[in-house]
């Protein structure tokens, strides 16, 4: 039991890694988007400032999932998330086949 606990903990660390880089690069890039100075009502500028929201969110769902063990673990089946997509995505919920399936 301990060897999978010293397994899996560089790979924790990783995650929250590559977590803490994407929530730093979406606060910024909302930043940026509060600081353009167009009108609250542009539309698209609304979009992103949600997609970034949408996207912060995520992201502190999937530190909540690492503290609670079931981070890269897909939640439509329950299998393991291949550790390529949480590279790409690290704040994913959901292998490729589910997020297929949700969308």
């Amino acid at each position: 039991m301990s060897l999978d606990v010293t397994r899996a903990e560089p790979h924790l660390h990783e995650a929250r890694q590559r977590l803490e880089h994407a929530r730093s690069s979406r606060l910024a890039q909302l930043q940026a988007l509060n600081e353009t100075g167009q009108t609250p009502d542009d539309h698209l500028l609304s979009e992103q400032r949600s997609a970034m929201q949408r996207a912060l969110k995520e992201i502190e769902e999937a530190f909540a999932r690492v503290e609670n063990g079931t981070y890269g673990t897909c939640l439509g089946c329950a299998q393991p998330i291949p550790a390529e997509r949480l590279e790409i995505l690290p704040y994913t919920r959901f292998c490729v086949s589910c997020r297929r399936r949700t969308t």
